[in-house]
């Protein structure tokens, strides 16, 4: 699969339905993009492969507690 380094199928997380500060994450070629669901326009930042599976583990074991 062949995908460009514009960022697609943005997501947000159904945990945050009602809530207004969100992040939408969308993939890209290399990783991932981040941006404000609040304002999409305002554009996003990118991060590799690696450092999205570094800030996942990160999540997913509180390390940020």
């Amino acid at each position: 699969m062949s995908m460009s380094q514009e960022p697609v199928d943005w997501r947000k997380s159904s945990r945050s339905s009602t809530q207004t500060n969100c992040v939408e994450v969308g993939r890209t070629a290399d990783g991932a993009a981040v941006r404000d669901s609040k304002d999409p326009t305002a554009g996003y930042f990118t991060t590799t492969h690696r450092q999205w599976r570094t800030f996942l583990r990160a999540l997913k074991t509180d390390h940020f507690d």
